[in-house]
């Protein structure tokens, strides 16, 4: 499947879970978290996925009305609340390889870490963006919600100045180690995020829905 159809699925699912108006919290988060979890856990497959779900969010709210804002609202807190497990996924995922240091260079951690830096400002700046190409309504309604995030900040902020604080004490690598062409790579440390992730997500799901 390419990534234009998996971001049109996303899409589909959160405008239809958004649409029904049952449960719009939990259903959005759990499709957040499965479009994670079948990807490469890095900032660009993160904000594909941030994309397609504020998309679908803002389709779906056209049938609520005057309760659009109540339902923008739960979506909104859903996928906050999703990308900072996926903040926390990322940096369990640098903690595992940190323990591998020999398999991986400093560059290797940086852009990890650096993608756990980002996924806040990512957040805001997709809801901006796709403010900016809504009806005055849905913008205001959007434009409200980042005010407030602005003010009270975000679920995926929190996690990730904990996830940063854990951090902080990694052992330094040397910049003089010679990394092999076989050895893990970034892309391998967003893999076993993805892996942490789908973890996590098993975990949070109700225990009526595992089989």
């Amino acid at each position: 499947m390419t990534e234009t159809n998996q971001q049109q699925d996303v899409k589909d699912a959160v405008r239809a879970a958004v649409k029904s108006g049952d449960d719009v919290h939990q259903q959005v988060k759990d499709i957040t978290l499965k479009a994670l979890t079948k990807r490469q856990l890095d900032i660009e497959n993160i904000k594909s996925v941030t994309e397609a779900v504020i998309k679908g969010t803002n389709e779906g709210m056209t049938d609520h009305g005057k309760h659009g804002k109540e339902v923008f609202m739960q979506a909104a807190t859903a996928l906050d609340d999703a990308l900072a497990t996926a903040a926390e996924a990322s940096a369990l995922a640098v903690e595992e390889a940190a323990s591998k240091v020999a398999e991986y260079s400093e560059h290797d951690f940086n852009d990890a870490i650096k993608d756990i830096q980002d996924m806040e400002g990512m957040f805001i700046d997709t809801l901006e963006k796709v403010a900016k190409d809504s009806n005055q309504v849905v913008a205001d309604i959007i434009g409200d919600f980042i005010a407030h995030t602005r003010q009270n900040g975000t679920s995926v902020g929190e996690q990730t100045l904990i996830a940063l604080d854990a951090l902080k004490d990694l052992p330094k690598i040397s910049k003089d180690i010679i990394i092999s062409s076989t050895v893990a790579t970034t892309s391998t440390l967003a893999q076993i995020g993805s892996g942490i992730l789908l973890g996590i997500a098993e975990s949070l799901k109700p225990s009526h829905s595992n089989k």
